[in-house]
């Protein structure tokens, strides 16, 4: 099965949010109104049952895991993010854990879990976003018309790793469509051979060829994939 949005060349990144062990389905950034997740593609919310039908669906080379214990400061869901990662050895994992610091990243580099997300949210400079480079994906995080960070990472392009998210967390599960405004502003602001990937609102693939006329390279889906759109 072609992976969707080929013909935009636009890569489909499936999403799966976790808390206390089970995914959740995300809308507009509300984490504490988030519940498990009912969704055809799996028979529960086990997190390999629901990347296992999001994978069906949607083949992808990545996985976006947002670990929303960590992020929220619980401790983070290590058994979850292990397993995921050895059922699904192909497929190279996008984690946010809320990580902020160097000695965490190094602590979850070495477990060799996937490719490490540092959202701008959890981040109080741009140090580790320096330091790491294209060890890390970066996500921008949006809070309605707000930038959610420090002000350096989202003011410094030229800092900016090779693969950087647009998250619109009000946006998310709202099927509202894509901010094309911003992202299409960032698009011009990223550097030379930075990949943009968007996150949040996506209806169908309408949104996948608007994404490609400005020159965004994916999307980041969940709910989307869950409720049939596409």
């Amino acid at each position: 099965m072609p992976a969707l949005g080929q013909t935009f060349g636009i890569e489909i990144v499936p999403v799966v949010d976790l808390r206390l062990g089970s995914v959740v389905r995300a809308k507009a950034g509300e984490r504490n109104r988030y519940q498990p997740i009912v969704t055809p593609l799996s028979r529960s919310p086990d997190p390999v049952e629901v990347a296992a039908g999001l994978l069906a669906v949607a083949p992808s080379r990545h996985l976006y895991v947002a670990d929303l214990d960590g992020i929220e400061g619980r401790g983070r869901d290590v058994a979850s993010l292990r397993r995921l990662a050895t059922a699904f050895p192909a497929v190279t994992l996008w984690i946010d854990a809320g990580i902020a610091t160097r000695a965490e990243a190094d602590a979850f580099l070495d477990q060799g879990l996937g490719r490490l997300v540092l959202g701008s949210e959890s981040q109080a400079d741009d140090a580790l976003v320096r330091d790491l480079g294209d060890r890390a994906v970066l996500s921008l995080d949006f809070r309605g018309e707000d930038y959610v960070g420090p002000h350096e990472i989202l003011a410094t392009p030229a800092i900016w790793p090779e693969r950087v998210i647009v998250m619109t967390l009000a946006r998310v599960g709202m099927g509202h469509g894509p901010d094309l405004t911003r992202l299409a502003d960032l698009h011009r602001q990223a550097p030379t051979g930075c990949r943009l990937y968007a996150a949040g609102g996506l209806r169908d693939r309408r949104d996948l060829a608007a994404l490609a006329e400005i020159g965004v390279s994916g999307i980041l889906v969940a709910s989307a994939l869950h409720d049939g759109r596409l």
